[in-house]
Order: C-alpha cells, then structure tokens, then sequence
C-alpha cells in the first residue's frame, strides 16, 4: 500500500465548513481538524470586518428537531458537525451571556435551588458557590420542579429532579432524594442542552421556558430527546448554565480568562482597539497646553454634552455653508441612524424579543426599531433582570427642528445616535444604561 505523503496529510487535516449569519447570508470557510469554536468566531470576525468583544459564538442548530445551543469556545468545530445532520448548521451570532454568571453568579442561581449533597458539612456561603461549581471534589446540586415531555406522547409530567456531576434525575416519590427513589434521566458526559426554539405550540408545553439534553448520538430522532419545562426564566437559565459548569468545570472558566489575559498582553506592545462602552471611553480637557483626564464623573458627563453640541453646531454649519453631504441637517439627522448596528428598521415586536433572548438576555442589550403603532416614532427595545421591556421614542419640533425623546420632551436629542449615546453614560428614565447593542452582520 503506497504510503501518505506530508501534502496529502496536510490536505486530510483540512474540513470545510459553512456557517450562516441571522440574515441567511452563508460562508464556506476552509478549516484545521483542531479549529475550536473561538478560533473560528475570530477568524469570521477577521473577515467580516466587525469588532472582536469576545461575544461571538458558534451556534449549532437543528431546525427539524427546533434546537439550538451555543458552542462551548474550547469544542472542536469538525467533531461536532461530524454528529449533525445534512439539515444542521451553524450560526454565527452575538451571545452576551455566555460567561455573564460568572461576574454576576447571585443572578443565575436563585439560593432556592441550589443544595449540596450529604458528603458536605453545614451550608456554603453564596460567596463560594461558582468556586464549588468549579471544584471537581465538591458536590453542588440543583434542585426543583420541571415539566417532562413523556416520550411519544403530547402529555407532560411535573417531577422534582436533581443535577449532579454524575447526571439529571427525578425522583419516583414526590421530592425523596433516596437512592432507591432516584431515576437517571440524563447522563450529562454524553448529552448537549439545548433551546428549545419551536415555541411552546409544537410539543403543548405548560410554559415558555421549554430545554432540551440532547444525547450526542442521536441526531434526527425525536424519540431519544429529553424535552423540558421550568416554571420561568430564571430557573430555565439556572438549570442551564448549571449543566455546562458541572458537565465542563475549569474548562469554562479558562474560557472566559483566555480574552482577558490575551487582551493584557497585547496592551504592551499595541494600540487598543477603541470600542463604545461606558468602561473604555475617557474624557480628556485639552484647553490648556496639554491634554489632561477628566476624573470627575460631573464634569466629564458636562464636557461631553458640550463636545457633542459643539460637534452639531460644526455638522449644521458645513452643511449650510455648502458641505459635499447632499442632505439637509434636519433630513440628515432623521436617517443617520441607519448606519448603526443597534439599529433595525421595520421589524415587528415579536421578531425583537427573539433577537434579544437570542444574544443573551443579560442587562443593557438593546436596539432600535420603527413604530409599528405610530410611523414618526421609534422603540427602544431592552431588557433589564431578563425580562424584555419597550419605550417609545417621541418626536418633537422646535423652532422648525425635530428632536427625539424618551421622557416626553424632557430630554432631547437631535437625533437617535445622540440618544444611545447619551443613554450609553446615563441612566436618566430606563432600568438600566444601554450597555450591548443587539448586532446582525452578514457574512
């Protein structure tokens, strides 16, 4: 038998692989056998030209069987199309919340839900919980009602069930944690959890907050899926992210530490990439022979309204005097917004929640969109403690110029860029500050 030479070795090392952005658009990337999920969210972000904030994820989804679940950043992308069906893709999307439970875990875990087996003494301190997550010798546990699909039938049963490192069990007598009273029902080394992304109509479930542990030898039989139910978010969220830190473990947590530590490096040697956010933006005073750090939130929040009036004072003027821009500063100011990525046209409600609980719903995200109910108003979608709110955005003339509003003319901005600028650094009316903009790029 003819032996392999290196060129044909190297040539069998590389997969293809396609992977399609929300707006349907698709790429077909060559790729290493050893690509993680990560390696290939930097390689689409180096050539889709869009910013790099570590919120990219792979999503592996299944649209006969209506599932989804993101992609750890250490999983080998080829292992896992291997196991996908010729209907399977992948999707490349904006999860905000990906490692969130890891700065804000007391959100994730509600104090209800979360027990240690008998090997532990006494009870562990809030402060220490992701820390035991973490700890192969510990035995955290999670604990409570869900609703379970019976297997070929329409009808569902409410259980109370226990994840532990070993697997997901129910107990066949009301809530005994008795051994003989446990039931495994999902081994958690050889299975995937899922969202469940059909809505609550295909399988008559009792609530929204439908899940799935998927086993990674099955892929288009319906029969072998484990399909569940939580009686709302925060316990779907925490059943979720329990099963990846007790399936992955200090796997997880080197994930979220490899941007951090990458970004410090790089910071000797390079110039930092200047992103909108209320962490990297700092006011500076060049009045005098050099330039100085604003300190003072009061006045660098004063110099900032300033610089931006004066920017629109200098943008009306051009404009005036005869600039190159073809459009009226009035006009200009009603379609600028256009250009940005928090912003999305004409798209209904509905379709904003989903893009929302799809990026992850973690405090701050946000978009635009169109008024369906009023066609001179816009919608600033957000959600805030996991729950999706709508305000409306107001125009208003004066003095023959429109401004916009999110508290009845109280505060106005000459347009929708200043607006989540504003909100960016301020509070003001909403529930929080906008702090991740809900983005689609196409491939």
């Amino acid at each position: 038998m003819p032996s392999c030479s290196p060129d044909c070795c190297l040539l069998r090392a590389v997969e293809i692989i396609k992977v399609f952005s929300e707006d349907g658009t698709g790429k077909v990337v060559e790729i290493p056998a050893d690509m993680t999920a990560r390696d290939l969210c930097q390689l689409l972000v180096y050539k889709s030209h869009c910013v790099d904030d570590n919120s990219w994820s792979l999503v592996e989804h299944h649209p006969l069987l209506g599932l989804e679940r993101c992609l750890e950043d250490h999983e080998l992308v080829v292992h896992v199309q291997a196991s996908m069906t010729s209907e399977s893709k992948f999707l490349f999307r904006k999860n905000y919340a990906k490692y969130e439970f890891f700065r804000n875990p007391l959100n994730f875990f509600p104090e209800q839900m979360v027990a240690w087996c008998q090997e532990t003494n006494g009870t562990i301190p809030q402060s220490q919980l992701l820390q035991n997550f973490l700890n192969s010798s510990s035995c955290p546990e999670i604990q409570g009602f869900l609703y379970m699909k019976e297997t070929a039938r329409k009808s569902w049963k409410k259980l109370y069930m226990f994840l532990r490192r070993s697997g997901l069990y129910y107990s066949t007598k009301g809530m005994s944690k008795e051994p003989r009273h446990l039931q495994l029902l999902a081994d958690l080394e050889d299975s995937n959890i899922f969202t469940v992304i059909t809505g609550k109509k295909l399988h008559h479930a009792p609530t929204d907050y439908e899940f799935c542990i998927k086993p990674n030898k099955a892929r288009n039989e319906s029969k072998e899926l484990r399909i569940l139910c939580a009686e709302d978010e925060q316990s779907r969220t925490c059943w979720m992210t329990a099963f990846r830190l007790l399936k992955y473990g200090i796997l997880l947590y080197q994930n979220y530490k490899i941007p951090q530590q990458r970004k410090t490096s790089l910071s000797h040697f390079s110039t930092p990439v200047r992103s909108v956010s209320e962490n990297s933006l700092v006011a500076m005073d060049f009045s005098g022979r050099i330039g100085r750090v604003i300190e003072n939130p009061v006045e660098a929040q004063s110099a900032a309204m300033e610089e931006g009036h004066m920017w629109r004072k200098r943008s009306q003027r051009m404009n005036i005097l005869g600039s190159p821009s073809p459009l009226h500063p009035s006009s200009l100011n009603s379609v600028i917004h256009r250009t940005q990525l928090w912003f999305h046209g004409r798209i209904m409600r509905e379709e904003s929640h989903k893009m929302i609980m799809q990026q992850g719903q973690v405090d701050g995200l946000f978009l635009l969109r169109e008024s369906q109910s009023n066609p001179k108003a816009f919608v600033l979608t957000l959600c805030h403690h996991q729950k999706i709110k709508h305000f409306q955005i107001l125009p208003y003339e004066e003095d023959g110029q429109i401004f916009f509003s999110l508290d009845d003319g109280s505060t106005k901005f000459t347009d929708l860029i200043h607006l989540v600028e504003f909100y960016q650094l301020n509070r003001g009316v909403l529930p929080c500050k906008l702090k991740h903009p809900c983005t689609i790029v196409a491939l």
